[in-house]
């Protein structure tokens, strides 16, 4: 099998199972539990770079100011990533999150379109209107617009785009992307140990380790992703991405107990028909031109 898709399955079956794993630290502030996210990921990479001995040549690689710029923007991105999703799995929206994840492969889609000008069959487009008329309907149904799965969606859905143009490797970038984050989380850290609300040794020991832990369980997934983003096209990362959200959607209803009215059915039964009908036209095509193709 290629190895950029079994990187892409390992990264989207671990992001699948996260929302159990943040449940854990649901007792800390959203912004201290993304501080901790970013510390802990830069210092187990940061570890990983010097005991593979790549250190110097990470140095060398990241003295240009267009790189700096470019994973600036992707730091950026991640950072509200990790912010809205650590968010609102802990304030029961986990089942909103599964649906940024499900519009993502659509919107990746249209990103390789706009920005690689990878290009769409006639009816490859009727997934994504139909993608675009579930949202718009959910809309109604909420009351508002989705926003969490919209702006999960968009966040990760341009990082995605700006690691696909990254020169640097998947270790390079992601030890980037976190040590330009560091001193803004570590400050932040700070402030809030100052202000008496650190959880960071004052919630026990399970905390610590989990705050820790976030690192290794942070980077590993963002790792393969990164490997995966620079061997495979945007549009097979869409169809593999499916196994995250759907680990997801299921955590959220069966093992969290979050509320799923008629309306969200039908409005998330619009997208998942949307990216069943993409699925089948692609395996079509495929299939198609596999007959066409002169036997050898």
């Amino acid at each position: 099998m290629n190895q950029g898709i079994l990187y892409a399955l390992g990264a989207y079956g671990t992001w699948g199972l996260f929302p159990a794993y943040w449940k854990l630290l649901k007792h800390v502030p959203a912004l201290q539990l993304l501080s901790h996210r970013i510390i802990w990921s830069f210092l187990f990479l940061l570890a990983f770079l010097l005991a593979t001995k790549q250190w110097t040549k990470f140095r060398r690689a990241i003295v240009s100011l267009k790189v700096l710029s470019l994973y600036l923007v992707a730091a950026v991105l991640i950072g509200v990533n990790w912010l809205t999703y650590v968010w609102a799995v802990n304030a029961g929206y986990i089942v909103e999150t599964s649906l940024g994840y499900f519009i993502n492969p659509l919107l990746n889609v249209l990103l390789g379109v706009l920005f690689f000008r990878e290009r769409l069959r006639p009816l490859q487009w009727l997934p994504v209107m139909l993608a675009a008329v579930g949202v718009i309907y959910l809309t109604w149904a909420y009351g508002r617009l989705p926003w969490i799965a919209l702006l999960l969606a968009f966040s990760f859905g341009f990082y995605g785009l700006v690691k696909k143009i990254a020169p640097l490797s998947s270790v390079f970038g992601l030890s980037l992307e976190t040590g330009l984050l560091f001193l803004p989380a570590l400050g932040w850290l700070l402030v809030a140990e100052r202000g008496g609300q650190g959880a960071f040794l004052h919630a026990g020991l399970a905390t610590d380790l989990l705050l820790v832990g976030a690192g290794p369980i942070t980077s590993i997934p963002l790792l393969m992703f990164a490997a995966a983003a620079q061997r495979i096209p945007l549009s097979m990362l869409g169809i593999i991405q499916y196994i995250a959200p759907t680990l997801q959607f299921l955590l959220g209803i069966f093992a969290f107990r979050e509320p799923f009215t008629h309306a969200q059915l039908i409005g998330f039964s619009i997208v998942w028909t949307a990216l069943l009908l993409f699925w089948g036209e692609g395996f079509w095509a495929q299939r198609r031109l596999k007959a066409q193709a002169p036997a050898d």
